[in-house]
């Protein structure tokens, strides 16, 4: 295990090298009791039954889970580049071409998604990685959902700038949700932020819900006619929800000119290749502290020369403490079978 590269709620996400092929994988573990405590066993479960699934060119590739009494884990193709939200940061924004290159890989991913029933609910530049030739991987499936065309979600969830405003006003909501997310996508590439920002978060859903935003002066006339038709409530006039589908998008003349037989094949030359040197390079993606090591491990009250008390009744747990300790571990174990 080399170090981490990212953190969520419930855990985070270690680079990791096989000590049988010397590959390099990405590992992400998440803390059961977390998991079980922010009401997630449900969503942990689909997002591990999705990731079995799915196989695509612009989604990130899972190879295998497993668990131990304390933690679940995923392992992931490592994807080398670090997040689209850094280099967007760096640039400050995209131009027109740069923006079309990603929007137009992530439109394929999306696009694959609903064909296979699934609602991804959480598009967002820190959830798509850049691979070592410059393509996408959309990452984090915490939020993913099968949902048939018939069907309805309920649940709030997703990051507050991206959500639709059917999603906030809980209507009930389907794919429709995850065109709104593209258009917020592709805005926040050509601004450099997302069209309903605000500080308070109140303020910044009443701002989705009422359409509240103003374009810049700078952008291209045909990105703005294309996201006014992605960024409209009346989910019978929003792009990706009509009739045609996603095709409605694909033909809009934003695109034009696109061979997306290419681009699945991922044969278009990237506008930005990541500076790394080898397969386990890490620098693209920030430092975080690392947990210790001894974390889960019981804490015995220690002395003023800090050795362990051996006379305190706390310096380890009784019999009945292991027994609950080992019941809570089956238990926790139960809730993930297919771990």
């Amino acid at each position: 295990m080399n170090r981490t590269i990212g953190t969520g709620s419930c855990g985070r996400v270690h680079l990791v090298q096989s000590i049988y092929n010397s590959r390099f994988y990405a590992l992400k573990v998440l803390k059961k009791k977390q998991i079980v405590q922010s009401n997630q066993v449900e969503h942990v479960n689909e997002e591990k039954r999705i990731l079995e699934q799915i196989r695509h060119p612009f989604l990130v590739k899972t190879w295998g889970t497993f668990q131990d009494p304390a933690n679940l884990y995923i392992v992931m193709d490592y994807v080398v580049g670090g997040e689209l939200f850094s280099v967007l940061r760096r640039m400050q924004r995209f131009s027109n071409s740069v923006a079309k290159f990603y929007a137009c890989q992530v439109l394929l991913a999306l696009e694959y998604l609903h064909g296979n029933n699934i609602i991804y609910r959480d598009l967002k530049p820190e959830n798509i990685l850049i691979d070592a030739q410059g393509n996408i991987k959309i990452t984090d499936f915490g939020f993913a959902k099968h949902l048939a065309d018939n069907e309805t979600a309920w649940t709030f969830c997703g990051t507050p700038d991206y959500l639709a405003p059917e999603v906030i006003k809980s209507k009930g909501y389907g794919k429709a949700a995850d065109w709104w997310s593209f258009g917020i996508f592709i805005f926040e590439m050509l601004a450099g932020y997302p069209p309903f920002y605000d500080d308070d978060l109140f303020k910044m859903c009443q701002k989705i819900v009422d359409g509240e935003m103003r374009y810049p002066k700078y952008f291209d006339g045909l990105a703005k006619d294309l996201l006014k038709r992605l960024l409209v409530s009346d989910l019978t006039k929003r792009y990706g929800n009509l009739r045609d589908g996603c095709h409605d998008i694909r033909n809009h003349a934003w695109f034009e000119g696109v061979d997306w037989s290419m681009v699945l094949r991922r044969e278009i030359a990237a506008p930005f290749v990541p500076d790394v040197k080898w397969d386990g390079d890490a620098s693209c993606f920030g430092f975080y502290p690392e947990e210790g090591d001894d974390d889960d491990e019981i804490k015995r009250p220690k002395d003023s020369n800090g050795k362990v008390n051996s006379d305190s009744a706390a310096s380890s747990p009784s019999l009945s403490d292991k027994d609950h300790d080992e019941d809570m571990a089956t238990d926790l174990c139960d809730l993930f079978p297919d771990f």
